[in-house]
């Protein structure tokens, strides 16, 4: 069974499906909070032109997903990307969520449920994260990833390498 980057994915408070064009204005709802961008590399991802042009390549990327409570409300999006079978390997990357869901379980949970999905095809999960986004290096040691050296994203910009090899996620 091949890989498949835009599963339906259900958790006991939170789940994920794929991404659609009808789900921009909930998306955008979310994302238009600058807060949310403050440690991004693209800090003004929060206006609504730049938003478009993230939104336009997030569907065109085949992986995208968006994350929905419990009620059926979109409180967020992440995706995967770069799915490789030689080397076992996936990215999980450009997650966020609306921040009256930080601090909790949510976004545990959501990347369980994605890691769950993509070991049933890889060895190793991969994520990178800017050198400044403190939250989201804190919130992927939180889930147990590993800091493992460095790798340019898909902007050329360098980031920080974070792994999940199968079996060793909390």
């Amino acid at each position: 069974m091949p890989f498949d980057p835009q599963p339906v994915l259900l958790g006991d408070s939170v789940g994920a499906r794929p991404l659609r064009a009808a789900d921009f204005d909930a998306l955008y709802e979310v994302a238009r909070d600058p807060l949310i961008w403050a440690q991004h590399p693209v800090r003004d991802r929060y206006r609504r032109d730049v938003f478009t042009e993230f939104f336009a390549e997030s569907l065109a990327s085949g992986g995208a997903l968006a994350v929905v409570s419990d009620d059926g409300d979109v409180i967020g999006s992440s995706r995967f990307h770069g799915y490789d079978e030689r080397l076992g390997e996936v990215e999980i990357g450009w997650t966020f969520l609306a921040r009256s869901y930080w601090g909790g379980r949510t976004n545990g949970v959501l990347k369980a449920l994605m890691l769950e999905h993509a070991f049933r095809f890889v060895e190793r999960v991969v994520f990178l994260v800017g050198p400044e986004n403190r939250r989201s290096q804190r919130a992927l040691e939180k889930i147990g990833a590993v800091r493992v050296g460095t790798r340019p994203d898909t902007a050329g910009q360098e980031c920080i390498l974070f792994e999940v090899r199968r079996g060793r996620t909390r």
